[in-house]
């Protein structure tokens, strides 16, 4: 039969199917997932619609034949295998449909792993590592070395062959592989190969109980069999011993103190292969010391240990015991210092030498004695005036003593005893400072106590008393040595008054006046309290104050004062202070007088007594007041016939003033603030006698009489103006009030003012030449002493008329009232 022609519908799909557009190359990608010597481990991405996918290899080189592998949909790491180690390859990878038309591709170029190493050898000289050796192969830039036991697996990178693994576990069986590396990747592993590591080191302990003895001791090695140890000098010198035991201990003696030796010690296996030798330095113990010097430094309180015939690479350290108590000092050199030994005690000496490899002990001890104890107990007593005993007890150790006192100022004095107490001359005032020291072959004891004694303060013998009040007494005095504190005591008799201070002065306040004290100052200190040998003296107190019981005026300018007071010997003093200055006098008996006081004045009078302790205070001022003083200048003017103004000038101290005008007749008065006065019921023509009282507030009062005066003439009535034709004038014409006098008319008129004066006793006058046709005033009134004329009379208004040329008619107009 002839075959069947294909399926028509199959090839036109086909055709179709390779007429479709392949994938971007940026949809699928591919990398080198692993490389080999003759492998590729290629990964790609999934193209859809892919039902396989092609890898291929192609080398660069013309020698080499190309490869290809194809997987399945699902798959998109594969491989491609039997390649040339060390070669450039073109890989591409196709994703296929089911037909196989490539639907995308992607190629990369990678080179293959060098070749796969051979191992030549293998051998281990050291417990913790293999050391391998192999032929190198072309293209290979590194090797890995890898030794596997079981799950343990360690490995090494080295340029080229040989290459050691390490950190490996002794007398363990490994196995050995090598693998080449480049840039491309790692080779196949090599052929393994099994190699053994050697015996571990010995863990060992070394010790020298003894300077002569070296023990050395290690742990077991698992499958050692045998132990091989050597020691020697590590300078060379001396023999060298060889030891070889199934032990794990072994002790080398009659070595040499204080040495360095070296030891080496293997493990054997039992093909008798060395494992790791392990070698160490160690020093036996030094030599025991035996001798030491010792001396004391610092006052004896310290002790120098120097050891005979020291070894300078060997340290020592000296041992004291006593009791409980134990010390110690160490040195790198000869000799080493204990400080601060304690006082009064003996030791015993012990030397040991030490080194890295332990110490060794002095086979015999030495005595020490330190020094002795501070004496204690010390005590201070006065054994007599100016003299001081100190005393201590008994120290341990101590041969004799030194006593060392030192005052405040400087000055030092000591005494050397073997006994237990010293004496020494003291003052008044100083704080002395003593120490007692004890003495043996050692040296001084440590310092001690210092114990200090204050003497009682020295008395203040210059005090005096200065002058404050009368109750006060100031005491002062110059500072002494020692005192702290002053107490000042003032004793009358029956009281006793204190006063404490750290000055040198004391107020004592409160004290009776014109008394005499007994006063002391007694200095006081803080450790001796006070000195109670100091002296007093007596003092007494200022005057006491008077107290004015009266006051009496002599006359208007001199009073006499008088006071009461109890003092001894004093001299008074009386003061009468005002706004015009003061005044005084003095007297030692209880009365003075003070004279030419000023009028008009107040005054406050005082008096204070006066003595050689001193003044009082003043006592309670009493208040003077003299007279006002009389006015000056008085004037007197009669306003009207009856009425007169009084006027004068103001006196000093004068608040009111009562005027008075007196007259066979009667009185006339007037009291008032001014310095006028208007004084009514005034008879006309009557002498006065004229005075003013000047009256102070408080009712003083001073009478002042002036000159006299007299009122002036009663004015003139039925006053008549009359032509008289025997003159062709005018004619005044009137009656006196009372007897005869003196009268002056006057005419005033718009034409002109006339007068006229009538003879003795008339009682009228003519005017003549008088202009008619005129209105005049006419007043008639009494001429004064001094030729004046009254101005106060009653005044007639009259008009004269005229008759041709002549005066004619004569008329009365009515009265005008004076202004």
């Amino acid at each position: 039969m002839g075959a069947e022609p294909p399926n028509r519908s199959i090839i036109l799909l086909f055709l179709l199917s390779s007429l479709l557009p392949m994938a971007s190359c940026s949809d699928f990608s591919i990398s080198i997932f692993e490389v080999t010597s003759r492998s590729f481990y290629v990964q790609w991405s999934k193209v859809p619609g892919a039902m396989s996918y092609k890898i291929s290899a192609s080398p660069d080189i013309l020698t080499g034949e190309p490869a290809f592998s194809v997987f399945d949909a699902t798959t998109i790491i594969g491989s491609v295998n039997t390649l040339l180690p060390n070669t450039n390859y073109q890989v591409t990878v196709e994703a296929m449909n089911e037909y196989g038309a490539v639907l995308a591709q992607a190629q990369t170029s990678h080179f293959t792993a060098p070749e796969v190493p051979s191992i030549d050898q293998t051998y281990s000289k050291l417990s913790g590592s293999i050391t391998v050796e192999w032929t190198d192969v072309p293209g290979a830039t590194s090797y890995q070395v890898t030794a596997q036991d079981g799950e343990s697996f360690f490995q090494t990178i080295v340029s080229s062959s040989p290459g050691t693994v390490t950190g490996l576990q002794g007398a363990t069986t490994y196995t050995i592989r090598v693998r080449s590396i480049n840039s491309a990747g790692k080779s196949q592993p090599s052929l393994p190969k099994m190699a053994k590591t050697v015996l571990g080191s010995v863990s060992v302990t070394v010790d020298s109980p003894a300077s002569d003895a070296i023990i050395v001791s290690w742990q077991p090695v698992s499958a050692a069999v045998l132990y091989s140890v050597s020691l020697m000098r590590s300078d060379g010198l001396g023999n060298r011993w060889n030891e070889n035991t199934t032990s794990t201990s072994i002790n080398f003696t009659s070595l040499d103190p204080g040495t360095v030796y070296t030891i080496k010690l293997n493990a054997w296996d039992d093909q008798g292969i060395p494992g790791d030798d392990i070698t160490f330095i160690h020093l036996t113990r030094p030599a025991a010391p035996s001798d030491v010097q010792m001396t004391f430094s610092n006052g004896g309180s310290d002790a120098i240990f120097s050891v005979i015939g020291a070894d300078a690479t060997t340290n020592y350290t000296v041992h004291l015991f006593t009791g409980n108590t134990s010390m110690n000092c160490s040195t790198v050199s000869a000799s080493c210092t204990v400080y601060s030994l304690e006082c009064g005690l003996e030791y015993a000496v012990y030397v040991e030498a030490i080194n890295e490899a332990g110490s060794s002990l002095s086979s015999k001890s030495w005595n020490l004695k330190s020094v002795p104890c501070a004496p204690s107990a010390i005590t201070v007593a006065i054994e007599e005036a100016g003299n001081l005993s100190v005393s201590w007890t008994t120290e341990n150790l101590s041969e004799y003593y030194v006593v060392f006192v030192k005052s405040d100022d400087g000055l030092e004095v000591h005494c050397n005893t073997s006994q237990t107490h010293c004496y020494f001359p003291a003052d008044c005032g100083f704080i002395y400072s003593m120490s007692v020291f004890a003495y043996n072959k050692a040296g001084q004891s440590p310092p001690g106590e210092v114990f200090t004694y204050t003497t009682a303060p020295c008395c203040p013998s210059d005090f005096s008393a200065e002058y404050k009040s009368s109750d006060t007494l100031e005491i002062v005095w110059s500072p002494v040595r020692g005192a702290e504190l002053y107490e000042t005591k003032a004793d009358d008799g029956n009281n006793v008054i204190l006063c404490n201070d750290t000055a040198t002065l004391c107020t004592l306040s409160g004290l009776q006046c014109n008394t005499l004290f007994n006063v002391t100052v007694y200095s006081l200190s803080e450790y001796r309290g006070s000195n109670t040998s100091c002296a007093s003296k007596y003092m007494k107190t200022a005057p006491c104050s008077p107290e004015i019981t009266n006051i009496t005026n002599i006359n208007e300018t001199t009073f006499t004062v008088y006071w009461n007071a109890n003092n001894n010997d004093a001299l008074y003093t009386v003061t009468a202070k005002g706004e015009d200055g003061f005044w005084d006098c003095t007297s030692a008996n209880t009365y003075c007088s003070l004279g030419d006081l000023p009028c008009g004045s107040l005054y406050m009078v005082s008096v204070v007594a006066e003595s050689i302790e001193g003044t009082s205070l003043p006592s309670y001022s009493m208040p003077l007041e003299t007279a006002p003083c009389c006015p000056a200048n008085l004037s007197v003017l009669q306003v009207t016939q009856s009425v007169t103004n009084i006027s004068w000038s103001l006196s000093k101290g004068a608040k009111t003033y009562n005027s008075v005008l007196v007259s066979p007749k009667g009185e006339a008065k007037c009291h008032t603030l001014q310095n006028h006065c208007l004084l009514g019921c005034i008879t006309c023509g009557t002498s006065y006698s004229v005075s003013i009282e000047a009256i102070s507030e408080t009712g003083l009062t001073s009478v002042c009489n002036y000159h006299g005066y007299s009122s002036s003439e009663c004015c003139p009535f039925g006053v008549k103006l009359l032509y008289s034709s025997s003159n062709n004038g005018i004619r005044v014409s009137w009656r006196a009030s009372s007897g005869p006098g003196n009268y002056s008319a006057s005419l005033h008129g718009s034409k002109g003012n006339f007068t006229c004066t009538p003879s003795s006793n008339l009682s009228y006058c003519d005017v003549t030449e008088i202009p008619c046709g005129d209105v005049y005033t006419v007043v008639v009134s009494p001429i004064t002493a001094g030729e004046s004329q009254t101005l106060f009379c009653p005044k007639k208004m009259y008009s004269v008329a005229c008759s041709g040329n002549s005066l004619g008619t004569v008329i009365y107009r009515g009265k005008r009232s004076i202004s």
